[in-house]
């Protein structure tokens, strides 16, 4: 159950910063309010997205390759 319970708030945080990104995006909550955060049967924290229009993918494509960002573990 303590993995789950990491799991889930890990994806909890993930989903949250993706949610300000978009946010910072201007797109829409009607758009990303789908998004919500699951743990898999193994215990992997994922956040499972809406079906996204392919406006808002490019959107998040180009901020995603402006930042540079971080890096898998």
């Amino acid at each position: 159950m303590r993995t789950w319970r990491d799991g889930h708030a890990r994806a909890d945080d993930a989903a949250e910063s993706l949610r300000a990104a978009l946010v910072a995006l201007g797109v829409p909550e009607v758009v990303w309010r789908g998004m919500r955060p699951t743990v898999s049967a193994e215990g992997f924290p994922c956040v499972q997205l809406p079906l996204l229009p392919a406006d808002v993918v490019g959107l998040m494509a180009e901020a995603i390759t402006r930042g540079g960002g971080g890096t898998l573990p």
